[in-house]
Parts: structure tokens; sequence; C-alpha cells
């Protein structure tokens, strides 16, 4: 009973990276690929849930074996060009990340109160921003995971309406089944689950809990938790995810409705499911918004400040300002937007270009026996997270050949 209770209390950090790939990019992704593509590109989020889930765990592992987290590990280990580059390429790839999800709140409370995009998405950095600067990390993961809550009872309730064929939706998962046409929405659902701004978060709040890194039998309790903690949350990721595109083929590509934007979604779930599962919609998506347009300041804040080799404190003006310049220039973009459904979609398929470089970057640390010691990397994780990175360049290259 003990340890189960222990391994309830470590359970939170891997919970606020699941917000980061169910949020209101993850929604676009899903309904374009699934009113387009139908069950062809289930497999892509399952690929990238277990691809999230290796890489996520490995960089827990730096923030703990090493006390500091990916951003502040690149400072100190690299070359200050090479660590420039590789931070301020993910404080941009984490603006387009912010950019999302103040778009998703934006276009909820479009949904649920006229509100324009332009007003919703300033209401939605003011009270984000409001949240972050008046609480403390614990509060905030309090309040992430009743969110968190609130999307999962919400798709549950969505499914409980349409009939699905989950024969089909399991095979789908697993096997792959590779459509040229389809390549730039399967980048953006890849990239909207595998994100480098949660590889930064990750390996600075698995700190949050602090022990004493000399204590060789704390570590590897804190690498037992840390997985459970990890595996669990991006399983549910995976099941919400999954059911977000399964809504999309039922409700869309079976009827060959073209969605061109989740405002349209919205509407079309009224004819077809209800008044009521239009509203828990919305309700959905503000808080996948609210909650990620969190966790995507809270991140720029901890990648801003490894730039001056700190770590995440909110009382801290690296920290303040790094919170700032990724929601106020997203805002500025939001502004030049005129389709929102293309501005999340791309937006999400923008993180996968970055990905390499942290990945590349994450990989050196890990492995590296002078900054981990006898924790560093086994062989076999080692060309895990190679070929992962391989993968995804190819995958950079084909966009760009195509």
């Amino acid at each position: 009973m003990k340890n189960k209770f222990n391994i309830l209390r470590y359970l939170g950090p891997g919970l606020l990276v699941t917000v980061g790939f169910i949020d209101p990019g993850n929604w676009a992704a899903n309904i374009s690929g699934g009113s387009e593509f139908g069950y062809d590109l289930l497999w892509v989020i399952t690929m990238g849930t277990i691809t999230l889930i290796i890489l996520q765990h490995n960089v827990a592992h730096l923030g703990i074996v090493t006390g500091d987290c990916l951003a502040e590990s690149i400072k100190k280990n690299f070359k200050p060009w090479i660590a420039k580059s590789v931070l301020w390429t993910a404080i941009l790839a984490n603006i387009s990340v912010s950019l999302a999800e103040i778009l998703g709140v934006a276009i909820a409370l479009q949904m649920l109160f006229q509100i324009p995009i332009w007003l919703g998405s300033i209401i939605g950095i003011a009270i984000s921003n409001f949240m972050i600067f008046t609480n403390t990390y614990k509060k905030l993961e309090k309040f992430i995971i009743g969110f968190v809550s609130i999307i999962g009872f919400s798709f549950i309730f969505e499914l409980s309406l349409i009939d699905v064929k989950w024969t089909n939706v399991f095979v789908a998962s697993v096997v792959p089944n590779i459509n040229p046409s389809s390549i730039l929405v399967a980048l953006g659902i890849f990239g909207a689950i595998v994100m480098p701004h949660n590889l930064f978060l990750h390996s600075e709040i698995i700190q949050s809990r602090q022990w004493d890194l000399s204590n060789e039998e704390v570590i590897k309790k804190q690498f037992k938790y840390e997985f459970c903690d990890t595996f669990f949350s991006m399983v549910l990721g995976w099941v919400i995810n999954i059911s977000m595109f399964v809504l999309s083929i039922a409700c869309f590509y079976y009827k060959k409705i073209d969605v061109t934007n989740l405002s349209q979604a919205h509407e079309l779930l009224v004819p077809l499911l209800g008044n009521k599962a239009a509203l828990i919609f919305a309700l959905g998506l503000f808080f996948s918004g609210f909650s990620s347009s969190i966790t995507a300041g809270m991140a720029g804040g901890t990648i801003y400040s490894g730039i001056y080799g700190k770590s995440y404190d909110i009382k801290q003006k690296e920290t303040i300002i790094g919170i700032l310049i990724t929601s106020l220039v997203a805002l500025c973009i939001i502004f030049l937007v005129k389709d929102a459904l293309k501005a999340l979609v791309y937006s999400q398929a923008i993180l996968c270009f970055q990905l390499p470089f942290t990945i590349a970057s994450q990989l050196y640390l890990t492995s590296n026996k002078n900054i981990m010691g006898k924790y560093k990397n086994t062989k076999f994780t080692n060309i895990l997270i190679l070929l992962i990175g391989v993968i995804i360049t190819g995958l950079n290259i084909y966009l760009f050949i195509v």
C-alpha cells in the first residue's frame, strides 16, 4: 500500500507534458487527418506516442542525474555558438507551440460566446500568464491534472454518441499505411505529439520534488517512479488523441464532409450529434488550449533561462522574459493569421524541423559518461534515439523534396 501511495505522489510531471500533445494543434491535425484520410494515419499517433515515451523518459533521466534541465545542460556542455543556435531555435519552436495553444483558446471562446479571435487570443494570454505568475508549480500541477481530466471525459462523452468499429481502429493504430498525399498532415500529427518544448520542460519539472543526488537509492527510486509517471501519462494522451481521430472519422470522413476549420467542426457536430456534443467539444478545446498555453509559457521560461545557464524561477527576470517572449510574439503572429486551421496544422509541422536539433543535443548529453556517469545511455537506448532522429530528419527532407 505504501509503494502505491509513493507512486501516486510522484504522478504529475508526465501529465504536464501530456497536455502538450493533446493541445489545439493536435485537435486541428487529428480532425484534419481523420476527416480527409480516415483510418490511414491512426498509426502515426501510436508511433509518435512510442517515440515520445522514449525521448521523455530519457530526458527526465538527464534532469534527475545532473540536477540541470536540458537547456542548462546544453549551455554548460556545448560551444557557445552551438548552444545559442539550439536554444534560440527551440524558442522559435516554442513560440509556434504557443501560437497553437492561444489560437485554440480563442477559437473555443468564439464557439462559446462569439468573441472575436483577436480578443479571445488576448484573453487567453492574459489568463494563462496570470496563472503562471501567481501560482506555485505544485498548484499549477493540480490545475493541469484537473484540466486533463475534463478533456478526457469530454471525449468519452463524444464517443458514447457514435458507433465505433473498434477492430478497425486497433488494426489501423498498429499497422502503418503510408499515403504520399498525406505526408504533410502526417508530419503535422507527428509534430503535434513529439514536441521539442516538452523535452525542455520535462527535464526541468522532473526536479520539482527535489531529492538528494548523492544517494544512489534515491536516484533509482526516482527513475522507477518517473517511468511510471511518464508511461501512464503518455498512454493517457494516446487514448485522447485516438479518440479525437475516431470522432473525426465517424462524423466527417464517412459522410465525406470537408472540414476546413475547428469552428466548422463544432458547427457540424450540432446536426450530427446534438447541441450538448458541440458544447462539450468547445469546452474541451478551451481547457486544452488554456492548460497547454500554461505549459508552453513555462517551457519558454525554462529555455530562455537556460540560455543564461539558469534554471526556471518565476521570480527571476530571465524566466519572466522567456514567458513573455513566448506569449507576446505568438500573439503578434496570430493577428496576421487568416486561416486558423492551417495555422494550427503548420505550426505543428514547424516543430518537426527543430526537433532533430533538440534530439541530437539530448543524445549527446545523455550518452556522455562525463555528464551522466554510470547512468549514461545504454547502446540500445542510443540506437533507438539515433534512429528516431534519422527518421524525423528523413521526413523533413522528404517534405522539402516533394
